[in-house]
């Protein structure tokens, strides 16, 4: 048995993606930030549609067309393929857990 909420690091460089299951072209995975962000100037151009969901903490993701979207705990958002998109922020002081879903 595993939990979403359990043996989260307390330090960590970067980002931390982790993949729970992966099966016929959809991937969940589960993202851990202290404060990461996607490097300046970087964008994500995903290939696939992406769901993801504020377990805990705090983000901004911010969209190539200029828009912005601060999401907190329970707030979720569908990311269609090539969307470009990163995120601009994420709460220094504590975890931000994440569950995305590609597809």
């Amino acid at each position: 048995m595993n939990n979403i909420f359990k043996n989260i690091p307390t330090s960590l460089p970067d980002e931390l993606f982790e993949e729970i299951v992966a099966k016929r072209g959809m991937k969940i995975e589960r993202i851990v930030s202290y404060g990461h962000t996607t490097p300046q100037n970087e964008w994500y151009d995903q290939n696939r549609e992406e769901w993801v969901m504020v377990l805990k903490g705090e983000a901004i993701l911010s969209f190539f067309d200029g828009d912005d979207v601060r999401m907190r705990e329970g707030d979720y958002i569908t990311i269609p393929a090539h969307q470009k998109h990163r995120v601009s922020w994420t709460k220094p002081d504590e975890e931000t857990l994440w569950l995305a879903v590609h597809y």
